[in-house]
């Protein structure tokens, strides 16, 4: 037998051992990964000395990309909390506790990430300053940083103190006992001892995602007028159920209460859309509310986004720092709307109010309420909440000291009580969990409990019920089925200006209900049928190109086949329960023809074909937003040989032939048909470092980026693309390439947002070096040098701004060396506009002064201050 033991956990995901050593590597670390690592018996449960505890792994080796097919890749909260705690890593005296720490293995940049990810995590707001400035307070400020400090045992700590780093690169470097790593390639690891080698890739297939580690089975969901629909009733350990969360639908209309681990799969087994989803009320950040989040992403719309404005700042930091861009890219994911704490806040008819809950991060527990017969109906769900025991051991007369008032404590214990029709509440126990028999007094009218994975007691059980997955409280029953304004409403849209009357020829057919798993059209068949997709999901199977797109409300199947009486080329297959809007071919012919519709549908149509079978948009975009891309879209021949250069306003997409993307002079990327490019200015706003030729002859689809910005799951796809072309380049994938400028560890500044910029800077610096080289015109090295010049300008007012927050002794002195590169930079502006020939400057001398200087100069002198004032 080997020395190296190799197991696949998941999808993904894998497990180097090498018992000599006493070396367990998690590699891969997506949402739910404790799960799926407990039921492959790889973390069990163990004694020794009379003290039982788990098993599990050592180390985490972390993927070199941040997020992988829309999903999360580096989630290492519960790992690290699971080695800390349930292995006994951090706990005096415990036999599970040997000296060595946690290990988090990977490129710098992501292990860099890692930390300042799980420092949120544990902590959220980390200071008064911040506490101030997402919209508390100053005595408020001042009592949640006393309460904090007491779950914190009096001093935040960065996980620096808690966990080892090893940073990994193409060199071999040696983890323990003679155990050595090194990257292969992208996303690709090779482990040896000894003789003995391992490789793992950590790079997901596309259109594969992450599994779930349980079963859910599938519901056919009412959509009633007030109910709640039980979706998670477990906690982060749970291995047979969801982490807690629950779905409210009102008046038709969809919305979750947070979004934990695999929320995609909760979704299709309960027969709901992601783009049917149109708001999130959310409690806090820790991973089994938040993970879900990017899933949320995907919809073609911005979902809307209800927190208090303190969660919602934890919450965008948290994000922030796993995907190492600024909290207020938060907003252009979604649509954020602030709640009041302590008051019920009005949306669309349904009466919200969030309620403080001590937490270590920001949280707050939810009431929700709707007019009816007898007054209000009320829902209230107490996620991760903390025991009254607990928090009357918090309370002192110092208030300079850790803890809580008399006040705060009273106030909770009474928010506890309110009474509800339905009350949701967390009993998970221990410090920062609910416990039941704080509740054996309660009026509410069903007490259900949740976020644990242990089993009730029998004293428990007298005082709560439980709900499985998909169980459903009617607050407020329905007298007719919103499902037939929801078919109305997407024909409406469909058909912007078509009659109303006409309209309802269409809606006056039946509503189908397909059964998961059932095939609603088959390829090489005729369409005898055109489905309005309403409800649910289905995925479209291009079994010859092996493709996959998955088709959400709005979405009309089978149409054109139809309209021209042509054998169907996909198969649409439904993946939980589906509701669709059944109309007869003939009756749709007639309606397109006494409409004169004909031309508009076949012109758009193939745009549209093109568009689902590509990776970009073959997810949840849905047929409305297809159309409108469909129709502004445009056609461009290229040459063979050609330099691309498509400007800022578009984004390209390949139809035919194929692109070669440089660095310099060397090839790194080949783009095919269905692949793009022109993302980085165009999206992001920062001068692309690549120069794009065609290598044949090549036809492209010119997207406008206005339209693409919009929608949250396009923009998310093109930031995780861009941000694996980044790192193939800073982690030396094609460092080789002459002339230009190399981001070296020791530019580092060890405050992540900081460092993110400077790397930006860098990018385009570079777009400048590698104009130069190849002899581009001197407006467009001009453009380039302005877009650098404003980004630097926004770098400096963010830096300044850190430093007067944080009162940094030397912060006018460095204004002033802000001041003098600004003012170099314009001088180097005007040599460049005065010059003969730009090509004889030489520009990467100046910016070996001008940047890099400044960075190990004077940007350098801060790093201590900051983080010693918790700014990492």
């Amino acid at each position: 037998m080997g020395s190296i033991r190799k197991v696949e956990v998941s999808t993904g995901v894998w497990w180097i051992e090498v018992a000599a050593a006493n070396l367990r590597v998690l590699c891969g670390c997506p949402a739910d990964v404790v799960k799926h690592m407990m039921k492959r018996g790889l973390i069990a449960p163990t004694e020794l000395g009379g003290v039982v505890f788990e098993t599990g792994p050592n180390a985490i080796l972390l993927s070199d990309v941040m997020v992988q097919n829309g999903t999360f890749a580096n989630l290492g909260e519960f790992p690290v909390l699971q080695m800390l705690y349930r292995q006994g890593m951090i706990i005096p005296d415990h036999p599970g506790n040997t000296g060595d720490k946690p290990l988090l293995i990977g490129s710098a940049e992501q292990v860099r990430a890692q930390l300042q990810y799980i420092y949120r995590g544990n902590y959220g707001l980390i200071s008064e300053d911040e506490l101030l400035e997402a919209g508390a307070t100053a005595q408020q400020a001042k009592d949640l940083m006393r309460m904090k400090l007491k779950f914190a045992f009096g001093r935040i700590r960065h996980p620096q103190e808690l966990l080892d780093t090893l940073s990994v690169d193409a060199e071999t470097v040696e983890i323990r006992g003679g155990v050595s790593v090194r990257r292969v390639r992208l996303n690709t690891f090779e482990f040896r001892y000894g003789n003995e080698t391992a490789t793992v890739d950590l790079t997901l297939p596309p259109f594969e995602t992450y599994e779930c580690p349980y079963p859910l089975g599938f519901y056919n969901m009412q959509r009633e007028y007030f109910s709640v629909v039980h979706s998670g009733e477990g906690d982060g350990w749970d291995i047979n159920r969801p982490s807690m969360g629950a779905i409210l639908m009102f008046q038709g209309r969809v919305y979750l209460i947070d979004a934990g681990p695999n929320i995609l799969f909760t979704l299709d087994a309960l027969g709901i859309g992601v783009n049917e989803v149109d708001g999130i009320f959310h409690t806090h950040s820790h991973d089994d509310h938040f993970s879900g989040l990017t899933t949320l992403i995907r919809a073609d719309h911005r979902i809307k986004y209800y927190a208090t404005p303190l969660v919602r700042a934890s919450v965008a930091r948290k994000m922030a720092a796993l995907l190492s861009i600024e909290p207020s890219a938060f907003a252009d994911y979604f649509e954020c709307h602030d709640l009041v704490e302590g008051e019920w806040n009005e949306i669309d008819g349904l009466e919200v109010r969030p309620l403080f809950s001590p937490h270590p991060v920001e949280n707050t527990m939810f009431m929700f309420r709707a007019p009816w017969e007898d007054g209000y109906r009320t829902y209230a769900h107490w996620a991760d909440i903390c025991r009254l025991e607990v928090l009357r051991s918090f309370i002192t007369d110092d208030a300079e000291a850790p803890g809580i008032s008399k006040v705060m404590y009273q106030n909770v214990a009474a928010a506890y009580a309110l009474p509800a029709n339905i009350k949701k509440v967390d009993v998970g126990g221990g410090m920062i969990h609910g416990d039941a028999y704080d509740f054996r007094d309660d009026r509410s009218g069903k007490v259900i409990l949740a976020h644990t994975s242990g089993r009730n007691t029998v004293a428990q059980k007298a005082i709560g019920s439980t709900a499985s997955f998909g169980t459903v409280d009617v607050l407020i029953p329905s007298n007719h089925d919103f499902i037939w304004r929801s078919a109305y409403e997407l024909l409406l849209a469909y058909f912007p200006e078509i009659q109303h009357h006409q309209l309802r020829v269409l809606l006056n057919n039946p509503v189908e209900t397909f059964n998961p798993g059932t095939i609603l059209v088959k390829e090489r068949r005729s369409a005898e049928f055109i489905y309005l997709l309403l409800s649910g999901s289905v995925e479209a199977l291009h079994v010859d190109g092996g493709a996959r797109s998955v088709l959400s409300a709005g979405a009309m199947i089978g149409e054109l086949f139809a309209l021209f009486q042509a054998q169907v080329t996909e198969t649409y297959r439904a993946i939980g329960f589906v509701k669709a809007l059944r109309i007869p071919s003939s009756l749709y012919q007639d309606f397109v023809r006494r409409n004169d519709l004909s031309a508009a549908i076949t012109r758009i149509f193939e745009n549209r074909q093109f568009l689902q079978r590509t990776w970009l948009f073959g997810e949840v975009v849905s047929t409305r937003t297809l159309n409108r891309l469909a129709k502004e879209m445009t056609l461009s021949r290229i040459h063979e040989g050609e330099v691309i250069d498509i400007g800022p306003e578009s984004v390209a997409l390949v139809v035919t032939g194929q692109v070669g993307r440089y660095l310099g002079e060397q090839q790194v990327e080949v783009l095919r048909s269905g692949d793009f490019f022109g993302e980085e200015l165009s999206i992001f706003w920062t001068p692309s470092m690549f120069r794009l030729r065609a290598l044949t002859a090549t036809e492209v689809f010119l997207v406008p980026a206005g339209l693409l910005a919009g929608i949250p799951s396009v923009r998310w796809k093109l930031f995780e693309t861009s941000g694996r072309r980044m790192t193939s380049i800073f982690e030396g994938e094609h460092s080789d390439n002459a002339g230009l400028l190399r981001w070296r560890e020791e530019y580092r500044v060890d405050v992540l947002r900081l460092d993110t910029q400077h790397r930006r800077m860098f990018e385009q610096a570079n777009a400048i070096l590698e104009a130069l080289q190849v002899g581009k015109g001197g407006e467009e090295i001009l453009a380039l040098l302005d877009a650098m010049s404003e980004y630097a300008h926004y770098h400096f007012g963010e830096e300044e701004a850190l430093m007067v927050r944080h009162a940094y002794p030397q912060a006018e002195e460095h204004r002033s060396h802000h001041a003098v590169l600004s003012a170099q930079l314009i001088a180097m502006r005007q040599t460049f506009t005065d010059a003969a020939d730009m090509g004889s400057i030489d520009f990467l001398a100046f910016l070996q002064d001008w940047l890099v200087g400044h960075i190990t100069g004077e940007d350098r002198l801060y790093t201590s201050f900051l983080n010693e004032k918790g700014v990492y």
